[in-house]
């Protein structure tokens, strides 16, 4: 863990709000994008990011870990699972629209104007497939493959084991290898199936 975090945590403890207002800027990108990708929309993880936080700071003198990120994607998890499960039972927008047409997709410049195209579609394509998992799966390829989370930290926000990440890494990444092989296209040359 990052020296400066033992130090923000211990005041933040005491009452300090400047302290945690610093924990908030330190990891409020990493608990968004980790928000958006399991929800799928960066209105819902403005609000997951904001509860987290709020949470967190709650919770704050409960923080006996050696990793500050773990555990704050540990209580986004949670807010996003919660906010699914409400979203289920009482849809304002269709949760299947939201998870079948993602507004995430980015395009990098430098590229001509239909390698720009073609990778703002294979982005959202792959958004659609990482939306269209299971949330455990969601969870774990947003961390480990999007965020870059060790096994170990992955198992730790999930609170599950690293033989259980694994498993369902591996059906995750599976069922997004099966989305984008019908994508054609799309995938640069060297992705796509031969004939």
């Amino acid at each position: 863990m990052n020296v400066g975090d033992l130090e923000l945590i211990r005041r933040s403890k005491e009452g300090d709000l400047d302290a945690f207002n610093e924990i908030v800027a330190r990891y409020q990108r990493q608990v968004f994008n980790t928000a958006a990708r399991i929800l799928g929309g960066a209105s819902y993880a403005d609000d997951a990011t904001q509860e987290t936080f709020i949470s967190a700071y709650r919770a704050i003198d409960k923080f006996r870990g050696v990793n500050l990120a773990p555990w704050l994607l540990r209580i986004a998890k949670n807010q996003c699972y919660d906010m699914i499960r409400a979203m289920r039972r009482r849809p304002a927008d269709s949760l299947e629209e939201n998870l079948t047409n993602p507004s995430v997709a980015h395009v990098q410049g430098g590229s001509s104007p239909e390698e720009e195209t073609l990778r703002g579609e294979l982005a959202a394509e792959i958004q659609r497939a990482i939306l269209s998992l299971p949330a455990e799966q969601r969870l774990l390829v947003t961390l480990i493959d999007v965020q870059g989370f060790s096994y170990e930290e992955a198992a730790e926000v999930a609170e599950v084991s690293i033989g259980t990440v694994k498993s369902r890494l591996s059906r995750g990444r599976a069922r997004i290898r099966d989305h984008l092989r019908g994508l054609g296209e799309l995938l640069p040359s060297e992705f796509r199936q031969s004939s």
